[in-house]
């Protein structure tokens, strides 16, 4: 206390020699701060305070900003080194923990987010600094600037202005209560030493010393305390890292956030929020400073081991080394939390792709997924998370033989549309963004896969079933492989979607192609040909028509009723003569509706392209009516096709136009 009356009593209120109140354009705060002799100690500060790991006060500082900044000058900073003992100059900052008071001083002098020019500074008005406490504005007879101690600083040059903020220069350096509190507990002059100090001068532990400062508790494990800290050799060290495998080298290989949150936790596990000296163990359960976990001390002969959640003990390698702030047990291994023994179970997983191509029964589901040629080796090689259900050799056999002749292999899915069905078939086995493990399923239960159309759930005697659009079920013969992108469930059918069923059914043939395919509508496919007047690219077309279809024994009749100059189709060779038969054929043709027999009327009228009307007799059959006396049979009705509907009749219909033309 002694020590913190004089230091604020030695203060400087006039101004400095040297300081420059005008600047180059351009120039960022600490090149301001640079370019001033009066603010060299400041400068240094900066400096020195930058050489521990992780802060960047300079980089800061000459970011875009904008900051306010309460600049002290040389002497200010001299007066509070001349209150200190053992710190001559700003070096004798030269640990860890000093160096990180050095910090909490500077950012105490900085506010964030604004450039506060003394004209925007009111009487009382209260600004939060960097460090985290506030600062108090007095405009009593010039500008000061109240912080935790009972003398203010003045601002004795205002409103130097910076490319990335402003700069007030004051004539004392501003002190937090964090830091007076610090200075209250000696914690700058400790002969003993905090934890940190312990760890840091103790060769065998330079990896833990490492792994603190990177995990950002030397602040913590330097506070009051008291703590008990176990704390593992550099042996251990490297024991663990063996046991998470190659790409863990060393603690620079916790580079993420989720494996620099574990490497946290991991310490926490060894620290015990209370001194507990050798003397003072006893077998049980002792919680720890991270929550909700504890370690076991457990009696072993003589001594104790400290369980975890491995398994594993570890053994007591020194014990009570006494510090400012608690006591050190070195131990010769890492303690895990859960947390950490999930971490490296999931580490020992494989991804889903690895596990398929381990499990031999899997191997056409690998070659399925390398076929497809569309990344999905890649991309379930992921992290995921996904669920896949996974086809087994078998099933893949028996989706081949269901294909027929032309897919004896996988190979066989060689065209690009072949391979794109594969990739739909393939991508309807995986839900993504979900590791679903059976325990998770329930009965009725749909579930959207990758490809886009949703499986069914059936749970029935405990076992999982999976419904396709075929409405048949997959049963899973092995549910839950865990894989660390997800889970894989072992099925004994391939699952098909309903985009996969229709590309594999053969194209409904149109009314063209019908005929063509049907033995006794050959002359008709033959007068198509013969009229040349695009009756078949018009009958191919979208449609939709309703065409009667005269037999090929109609059309017989229909030569021997026309006399011996038609013998065949052929003998309409002029272009007359194919006008007339191109007439006869629209004579059999609806166009826009797909007329079924059962849609038809007694004596309904149907107006056909050719412009006359036929009538539906309905009595003893369907008949179809034209301009002669002699109705026509509807021997096969309802023909479907991809552009309309076909009724084979028994007689090639006349209208009036084609009765007049042959008389």
């Amino acid at each position: 206390m002694i020590l913190l009356t004089t230091l604020f009593m030695v203060i400087s209120c006039e101004k400095e020699d040297g300081i420059e109140t005008s600047k180059e354009d351009g120039l960022t705060i600490v090149e301001t701060a640079q370019g001033q002799d009066a603010l060299t100690s400041l400068v240094s500060a900066l400096i020195t305070a930058d050489v521990n790991e992780g802060t960047d006060l300079v980089g800061t500082l000459s970011s875009e900003g904008p900051f306010t900044v309460f600049a002290p000058t040389n002497d200010a900073f001299a007066a509070l080194l001349g209150q200190l003992d053992g710190f001559d100059s700003l070096e004798d900052f030269d640990t860890d923990e000093e160096r990180a008071i050095l910090a909490k001083i500077l950012t105490y002098h900085v506010v964030a987010g604004t450039a506060a020019a003394s004209t925007d500074l009111s009487d009382g008005m209260m600004v939060t600094t960097v460090q985290g406490e506030d600062l108090t504005i007095s405009l009593e007879g010039g500008v000061f600037i109240d912080d935790a101690t009972d003398m203010n600083a003045q601002v004795i040059i205002p409103d130097v202005a910076a490319s990335n903020g402003i700069v007030h220069v004051i004539d004392k350096v501003l002190l937090p209560q964090e830091i007076i509190d610090a200075l209250n507990a000696g914690e700058m002059e400790n002969e003993t030493g905090t934890l940190v100090d312990i760890v840091v001068a103790t060769e065998a532990l330079s990896i833990l010393e490492a792994a603190v400062i990177k995990a950002d508790l030397a602040a913590t494990l330097s506070s009051d305390g008291p703590f008990t800290v176990f704390a593992p050799t550099d042996d251990a060290f490297v024991a663990l890292l063996d046991i998470l495998g190659d790409e863990y080298n060393s603690l620079d290989d916790f580079d993420t956030m989720e494996e620099m949150a574990l490497l946290k936790d991991i310490l926490l596990y060894h620290v015990i929020a209370a001194e507990v000296k050798s003397t003072d163990l006893a077998p049980g359960q002792v919680p720890t400073a991270l929550p909700d976990n504890s370690i076991e001390v457990i009696a072993s002969g003589d001594t104790f081991v400290i369980g975890d959640a491995s398994g594993t003990d570890a053994n007591i390698t020194g014990v009570d080394i006494m510090a400012s702030n608690g006591v050190a047990h070195t131990i010769n291994k890492v303690l895990l939390p859960q947390s950490a023994i999930d971490f490296v179970t999931q580490l020992q997983l494989k991804s889903i792709v690895e596990i398929a191509v381990e499990t031999e029964d899997l191997s056409l589901l690998v070659g399925a997924l390398t076929q497809a040629n569309a990344g999905l080796v890649e991309t379930l090689n992921g992290d995921g998370p996904f669920t896949v259900f996974a086809p087994t050799n078998e099933a893949f056999v028996a989706l081949l033989d269901t294909l027929g002749e032309d897919y004896n292999s996988l190979a066989d899915f060689d065209t690009d549309a072949e391979k794109d069905l594969l990739v739909t078939i393939l991508t309807y086995h995986v839900v993504a963004g979900t590791a679903a493990f059976s325990s998770g399923l329930s009965d009725g239960q749909e579930i959207e896969t990758f490809q886009g159309e949703n499986v069914t759930i059936n749970i029935k005697d405990g076992t999982v079933h999976v419904a396709d659009a075929t409405g048949e079920n997959a049963t899973v013969t092995m549910p839950d492989v865990e894989a660390s992108n997800g889970v894989v469930h072992i099925i004994n059918k391939v699952l098909l979607p309903q985009a996969a069923l229709d590309a594999l059914e053969p194209p409904m043939p149109n009314i063209v192609e019908a005929a063509q395919a049907t033995e006794s509508l050959s002359s008709l496919v033959a007068a198509l040909i013969q009229a040349d007047a695009g009756l078949v690219e018009t009958l191919s077309g979208e449609g939709p028509f309703t065409v009667f279809a005269p037999t090929n024994a109609a059309f017989v009749d229909l030569l021997n009723n026309l006399g011996p100059n038609y013998n065949s189709l052929e003998d309409f060779d002029t272009d007359q003569e194919k006008a007339l038969l191109a007439q006869l054929l629209t004579y059999h043709v609806v166009a826009g509706a797909a007329v079924a027999s059962t849609d038809l009327t007694d004596h309904q009228e149907i107006v056909t392209v050719q412009g006359e009307s036929l009538f539906a007799i309905l009595g003893h059959g369907v008949q179809i009516r034209d301009k002669t006396h002699v109705d026509a049979n509807v021997t096969i009705a309802d023909v479907m096709t991809s552009n309309g509907i076909v009724h084979i009749i028994d007689k090639v219909l006349l209208p009036q136009e084609i009765i007049d033309a042959l008389h």
